[in-house]
């Protein structure tokens, strides 16, 4: 009996030890110093996590109370808009209206049934002006942040339309479109549709080069990047990823793209010139049974990059953290803990 307990004991201390271990080794450790605040969207536990990059310290937690797929702030404003992924009329359609001075709530805007489902959420140019995409009613809808107002209504014809990239130098927008697996290209001055293009299928993220020569967009359900020729309107190449790629970012000085494989666990490092995978970056917790033990799985979902160039970072879902990548080696040099599901994020210097 004594023996039989002697190896229960010694086997509750491993698990226990295990335990520990994994807890050590999950915990989030921010070793990096860089400017600004990070502000980042939690959809499950319903807040926004606001980060001091520069002190390494957790600044606020705020309640906002609806599940958020997207986030953008306002131009010429402390404020960002955060979309209610609402997709049914028994609850509120609405946009939260975060103050990024005070970091509290300013204000919640209602809307009307054709803003069901937010999903894609972008400034535009213009003052207090923001572009939403509702996954619902697939429509592009321009909202005005001064006088809560829905100010223009772009039907883009197509199936669950999801994220937006705008043109820096002409009042175009291309919007993907995950059950058609297309990308449309709307004149939101005219409210005209340009092109519907044919991408692949369950088209999801997209980027536009700083010069608005490229497009690049992610198809989640083929394991591909296709390359747009934006002057043409015309698809010219599909590059292979990793398994479901998800969010897609170029970097800020435009040579490299970012492509996070949602299954895999990793995030691809594209050379935009050459079209050529350079490197794929592995994030803990997918490659052996230790590392499934000791992390949790990783599931990469959103990417943004820091202005300076120096950092892109990274929502790792699954885990509650933001991973941040060193683009200078492609390494992960330092994560940040976060709420429940993190998933859109946006900086504020």
């Amino acid at each position: 009996m004594k023996k039989i307990k002697y190896i229960l004991y010694g086997l509750i201390m491993i698990a226990l030890t295990i335990i520990l271990i994994g807890f050590i080794v999950r915990y989030p450790s921010y070793t990096i110093q860089t400017t600004g605040k990070l502000y980042i969207i939690n959809k499950k536990s319903e807040d926004v996590t606001v980060f001091d990059l520069y002190s390494g310290k957790e600044l606020a937690t705020v309640a906002i109370n609806i599940e958020s797929h997207g986030a953008a702030k306002v131009m010429g404003q402390d404020k960002i808009a955060i979309a209610n992924y609402n997709t049914t009329k028994d609850r509120d359609i609405s946009i939260c209206i975060l103050n990024t001075k005070t970091n509290t709530v300013d204000k919640t805007i209602a809307l009307t049934a054709d803003a069901l489902g937010l999903d894609g959420v972008i400034a535009l140019p213009q003052p207090n002006q923001i572009a939403i995409m509702s996954s619902v009613s697939n429509t592009f809808l321009s909202v005005d942040m001064k006088s809560n107002t829905i100010e223009n209504k772009i039907p883009t014809l197509q199936k669950k339309s999801h994220h937006i990239a705008l043109h820096s130098g002409q009042p175009i927008a291309y919007i993907t479109n995950i059950e058609s697996g297309t990308i449309s290209v709307i004149d939101y001055a005219t409210s005209q549709i340009i092109e519907t293009i044919y991408c692949g299928k369950g088209t999801q993220s997209i980027d536009i080069t700083a010069d608005g020569s490229e497009i690049w967009v992610t198809n989640t359900n083929e394991n591909t990047v296709s390359i747009i020729n934006a002057r043409k309107n015309k698809l010219v190449k599909k590059l292979r990823t990793g398994k479901e790629p998800m969010g897609l970012k170029f970097s800020v000085d435009g040579r490299y793209c970012l492509v996070t494989n949602l299954k895999d666990g990793s995030i691809s490092v594209f050379n935009r010139l050459s079209k050529k995978e350079i490197k794929r970056i592995p994030i803990h917790g997918k490659n052996t049974v230790l590392e499934r033990t000791l992390y949790h799985t990783p599931r990469p979902v959103n990417i943004i990059m820091h202005p300076n160039g120096l950092y892109a970072f990274i929502a790792n879902s699954n885990a509650n953290k933001i991973e941040i990548i060193d683009m200078k080696t492609f390494t992960i040099v330092s994560t940040i803990g976060t709420g429940n599901v993190p998933d859109a994020m946006v900086f504020v210097p």
